[in-house]
């Protein structure tokens, strides 16, 4: 493995020579369905200047389409769900109230019994106490729009943000949370629509009243936001860089991202590789470890050293364990959402490292060192973009994907490497007909109210959504 990453940046002159457009790396989109309604009729402050012929590869990133969905579909309403979350972690909801209740500690052995308390005596018109606050009821509810023209962040303003999907979360270790999107168009009266493969949001916001507040972005210049990870060496045909996962250790941060050569049918794409970004400051600047690059097939990549079994890690999910677990574990999917969930772990010293991983094998029970072809289905597919996390209400691990029949689903289970429970409804498909994909759970919200962000096809943007539990 390269002792370092390589980074690749752009100076703010640069980008403000193209005319607040994209720089090398980034693709113009074949078509331009974000660009419909109010964000087709915008207007960027600063008149563009003629911009640099664009890459031909790229686009809207037609693989990420969930099946039957409605491109036309209207907007979601806000608020509660109906009927979304149906007997959701029911075979746990008895062991959850039993495990929140607290015994009152035993007298110590030979301690004297204590002198019977005088008898509480009436205070002179006093103020009742107030009755505690109802306990929100079980659901499901759209608390409101993170990104794109209905979003009260007003992220076309202020980062050239229209359409975009994902929104992978993730605390950077500084009370902050750091956001990665998928496929980003601008301003869509701006040549090649500003699109970029991939963008970055920050966040303080821990009350997530009404969306999750952004407090700022990685910038090319004033007003647009930068793809944070450019093509690679390794990506002789590449028509996307899609962040999968992100996590932050000792100060560094780290996004595995898949290479896209093509996007197939609808839930399917073909990836050239994935691989390990890492940024010392907070998402500023990113480079690519040589060594984390992890090839579907022998010939993937010319000249690429392929390991069986790295197919089933094209996709990711990062978890940080639950107390006494020294281990960063990391799920894996093959290409598109139909594959079933693998898991690796690895030392967090170790992240960016590929060969010190070691894989469940579930046939002999083990963790097998330095070997992907080992590794057995912890989830059977098909799994779409998946997150996971330790729920401590729950007191069991917990991830998030869309199923076969394109629900929002959850499951449960005491370790990373299960066994993992049935699948819990959370958000059925069929209440939004414009097509739902990638819940990212929230890394704060590890309680009873889980937050995750969800993206909307026919709105080809990012919002967030609340589920209470039982």
């Amino acid at each position: 493995m390269s002792p370092r990453p390589r980074f690749a940046s752009i100076s703010v002159a640069s980008a403000a020579a193209l005319g607040l457009c994209v720089a090398i790396g980034v693709a113009a989109p074949a078509e331009a369905e974000p660009c419909t309604g109010p964000a087709a009729a915008a207007q960027p402050d600063v008149a563009p200047t003629p911009t640099q012929s664009l890459p031909a590869a790229g686009g809207l990133p037609t693989g990420h389409r969930p099946p039957n969905a409605n491109a036309r579909a209207p907007l979601p309403k806000l608020g509660l769900l109906p009927k979304a979350i149906l007997n959701a972690f029911v075979p746990h909801s008895a062991r959850v109230q039993q495990e929140a209740g607290v015994a009152p500690s035993p007298t110590p052995p030979g301690a004297a019994n204590p002198a019977p308390a005088a008898a509480a005596q009436p205070v002179p018109d006093a103020a009742a106490a107030p009755p505690p606050a109802p306990a929100e009821p079980p659901g499901t509810s759209l608390v409101g729009w993170v990104t794109g023209p209905d979003s009260p962040n007003d992220t076309l303003k202020r980062f050239a943000i229209s359409g975009t999907d994902l929104g992978i979360m993730w605390d950077n270790g500084s009370r902050q949370v750091l956001m990665a999107f998928g496929d980003t168009s601008g301003y869509c009266s701006v040549p090649g629509h500003q699109w970029r493969y991939n963008t970055l949001f920050r966040s303080q916001d821990d009350a997530l009243a009404k969306t999750i507040t952004v407090a700022g972005s990685p910038l090319w210049a004033p007003g647009i936001s930068k793809q944070i990870i450019n093509s690679t060496k390794w990506a002789p045909s590449e028509t996307g860089i899609i962040p999968t996962a992100g996590i932050s250790v000792g100060g560094q941060q780290y996004l595995n991202f898949m290479s896209i050569k093509s996007w197939d049918a609808n839930g399917a794409w073909t990836t050239n590789y994935s691989a390990i970004a890492v940024s010392p400051d907070n998402g500023e600047r990113w480079g690519v470890y040589p060594g984390s690059v992890r090839t579907p097939a022998p010939d993937s990549v010319p000249g690429a050293h392929h390991m069986a079994g790295n197919e089933n890690f094209q996709q990711g999910a990062f978890l940080k364990p639950g107390p006494g677990d020294p281990y960063i574990y990391s799920f894996g999917t093959p290409s598109g959402r139909g594959g079933s969930a693998y898991v690796a772990r690895v030392v967090p010293g170790s992240i960016p490292d590929v060969t010190k991983y070691e894989y469940w094998n579930s046939d002999s029970n083990s963790w097998v060192p330095s070997n992907p072809g080992a590794a057995t289905p912890v989830i059977p597919g098909p799994v779409g973009e998946m997150s996971a996390q330790f729920n401590t209400y729950l007191k069991q691990y917990l991830v998030l994907y869309t199923n076969g029949a394109n629900d929002v689903v959850a499951r449960t289970a005491p370790a990373p490497q299960g066994p993992w429970g049935p699948e819990q409804l959370l958000v059925p498909s069929m209440q939004f007909p414009g097509g739902i994909y990638a819940p990212f759970l929230h890394p704060w919200s590890t309680g009873r109210d889980l937050y995750f962000n969800l993206s909307e096809w026919s709105a080809y943007n990012v919002m967030l959504m609340k589920t209470v539990l039982p």
